[in-house]
């Protein structure tokens, strides 16, 4: 009998009528007489047990109507898994992980070897940081990106950059802070409560998918953004479409762009925009539901001037089996 079989053997006797069954009642009755019996009886030794449990494994006994229930503390590690796969069928091998709890010391080094692996650094965080500076991230005392942003339980991650020729390195991630975040109130700068969270770190070494995965669909972009309507789009797949050209006539005194993407590395991709000679980076956000996440970046034009705009795209720590879908939008006044 198959795993199926078996489902559909338990739905069908599930939704038959109940057996009958006279003395129910009384077997119910019985058994709860018998549970409350064993419970005033080893009330002190499972007391004792339940201490000794939680200091040994982590764990807490929750006493229950009937029977007791027992939840597990997670170990930090557990956060991060040992071996994980994304949607788009990259293996996630860990290589090491460690933790920087609240209250405790705001660095920590873990040691990583180097094997020509693709590596990324990749972090989760418990508690609530109302001033938050993320994590800093180093390799062999240089910085490798632009470090992890604000405390979320959401396991992010990102590309560890490691020097030529090496074969192992230290990763430093470090949570210290400088300065103090105030809020003014009459005139007063009161300091604010800086709460801490507890963040699990580590690095891993992953493997493309063998074949490129594409992406989900984008939704299309909104006819209007900040007051100005859509003069154009493109849209594309990262790597094979990387390059973008925009060339209109001004109308108003400023236009503006703005992009969405999707895909496993869609938070990677950077737009390197070039507007009259001056170059500027902008990232991509991912839209799958409610309000238009906005992030227009506006360029100042003369009514009348034939404006040319080009864009480079890239992924940070990208690979052409792991594609990237984006689509971005001119609004002009």
């Amino acid at each position: 009998m198959t795993v199926q079989d078996l489902r559909d053997a338990l739905r069908e006797r599930a939704d038959g009528p109940s057996p009958a069954n006279p003395s129910r009642h009384e077997q119910v009755l019985a058994r709860v007489r018998r549970a409350r019996l064993g419970r005033r009886v080893t009330a002190g030794v499972a007391a004792g047990a339940a201490v000794a449990a939680a200091v040994v494994l982590g764990a807490a006994v929750m006493p229950g109507p009937a029977e007791p229930q027992t939840t597990v503390a997670v170990r930090p590690s557990a956060k991060l898994p040992e071996r994980f796969t994304a949607p788009d069928g990259t293996a996630y091998r860990r290589v090491a992980v460690t933790t920087i709890r609240a209250g405790g010391a705001d660095r920590a080094t873990v040691r990583v070897p180097v094997t020509g692996e693709r590596l990324d650094v990749a972090a989760v965080c418990e508690g609530d940081l109302q001033v938050n500076t993320g994590v800093r991230v180093t390799v062999d005392g240089r910085s490798s990106g632009p470090g992890l942003g604000r405390c979320s339980a959401r396991r992010a991650l990102q590309p560890l950059t490691v020097p030529t020729g090496a074969r192992e390195v230290s990763v430093t991630f470090d949570t210290s802070t400088t300065g103090t975040a105030c809020v003014v109130k009459g005139g007063t700068c009161r300091p604010v409560p800086r709460t801490e969270g507890t963040w699990t770190l580590g690095v891993y070494a992953w493997t493309p998918p063998d074949r490129p995965v594409e992406p989900e669909p984008l939704k299309d972009l909104p006819d209007r953004l900040g007051g100005r309507p859509l003069l154009d789009s493109r849209t594309g797949m990262w790597p094979a479409d990387d390059t973008v050209r925009f060339e209109f006539d001004a109308t108003g005194r400023s236009f503006g762009l703005d992009q969405i993407c999707a895909g496993d590395l869609a938070e990677r991709l950077r737009f390197t925009i070039t507007v009259g000679g001056v170059s500027h980076g902008s990232g991509c956000v991912v839209w799958r539901s409610g309000p238009f996440p906005l992030a227009m970046s506006e360029h100042e034009a003369r009514p009348g001037e034939r404006v040319v705009v080009t864009a480079r795209i890239t992924v940070d720590g990208g690979h052409p089996h792991r594609p990237v879908r984006w689509s971005i939008g001119l609004y002009g006044e």
